[in-house]
């Protein structure tokens, strides 16, 4: 016999379990009724009880992961069943593209705003990495990294805000300010 069957036949008994949970949740969300709190607790609940039952049946150490990866596998064929195929030709509404900016096409202005977006909204995430590796709790390693990894996803953040904002001078006010309390904040704290 293989010594996994009794694993699976633990886990192909908690399944409906973990499916009930699932469900109950799955109704929870669709329905905005006075039923819904207690869906809620009752799925979770089911849930609960199928990790309680995968760890005294099958151990503390494979009982949470059989139990949790069933559950997610039920879960993930509960919203695969309600997949609604559309046709790909017709366009909802809702899918269309914004419109452009109205404002007339000015050499400057796009100048300024790539100025803007590249330069300035690069000063500004490189203050906040600097602040958070200086600044921040913990560890300087951790701090560094956490720096680090901050810069690209902000710079890339303050790039297409600055691109997609009709005002030119806000988001040079807020990128301006944010460059100066950063730097202003990491080079005060490098210096004390």
């Amino acid at each position: 016999m293989d010594p996994l069957a009794p694993n699976a036949a633990v886990g192909l008994a908690l399944a409906p379990v973990t499916l009930a949970g699932a469900l109950l949740l799955r109704q929870a969300w669709r329905k905005v009724s006075p039923q819904r709190p207690w869906l809620i607790v009752g799925g979770w609940g089911l849930l609960a009880l199928a990790l309680a039952l995968g760890v005294v049946l099958l151990g503390a150490a494979r009982g949470p992961a059989i139990v949790l990866a069933l559950a997610s596998t039920m879960a993930l064929a509960l919203v695969a069943a309600g997949v609604e195929w559309r046709d790909a030709k017709r366009k909802a509404s809702r899918e269309l593209a914004l419109e452009p900016s109205e404002r007339r096409r000015v050499v400057w202005r796009g100048w300024l705003r790539g100025f803007l977006a590249g330069p300035l909204a690069g000063i500004a995430a490189l203050g906040c990495g600097l602040a958070v590796a200086i600044c921040a709790p913990g560890q300087v390693q951790s701090r560094m990294v956490i720096g680090g990894l901050l810069v690209p996803f902000l710079w890339a953040g303050g790039m297409a805000w600055t691109l997609s904002d009709d005002r030119i001078l806000r988001a040079f006010a807020v990128l301006s300010g944010v460059a100066v309390v950063t730097l202003g904040a990491a080079f005060l704290k490098g210096a004390i």
